[in-house]
């Protein structure tokens, strides 16, 4: 070729734009804000002390990725002992998280019930002073 389009190229000219129209299509699904965070890995529960005691050394940084790589220098230098507590501290999370999912799921399958209701108590208190008053006179 003599540095002009192939010929793929010059017969669909929009078939990389169907390409993207098709990824377009597809929608993420709703995060439901309720849901609980899934819990740090032993690593993350690091960095949460680290990146602490980084900015006290180096006020100056403000580079993300100098804290991470500084981070995990030093946790792969770390041996198992010295690993253990963060690994205890992730695993305590995990446990509390799985106990959050577990009331969150039964929230959900059990439907509006007391206790998964998404309202505040004030906000059902408010929805019931509302049924008494100016409500009642409208629907008459």
């Amino acid at each position: 070729m003599k540095g002009g389009k192939s010929k793929a190229d010059s017969r669909n000219p929009d078939s990389k734009l169907s390409v993207k129209k098709r990824k377009q299509k597809r929608e993420k699904k709703a995060k439901d804000p309720n849901k609980p965070k899934r819990p740090p890995s032993a690593f993350f529960v690091f960095m949460e002390e680290f990146r602490k005691q980084f900015k006290e050394e180096n006020p100056n940084n403000k580079l993300v990725a100098v804290v991470g790589k500084a981070a995990g220098d030093k946790w792969k230098s770390f041996t198992d002992e010295e690993k253990a507590p963060y690994v205890a501290k992730a695993e305590k999370r995990k446990q509390d998280y799985e106990r959050q999912m577990q009331a969150y799921n039964r929230r959900l399958e059990g439907g509006h019930g007391e206790e998964g209701s998404d309202k505040s108590k004030s906000e059902v208190n408010d929805d019931d002073e509302e049924g008494s008053g100016e409500e009642e006179e409208d629907d008459e």
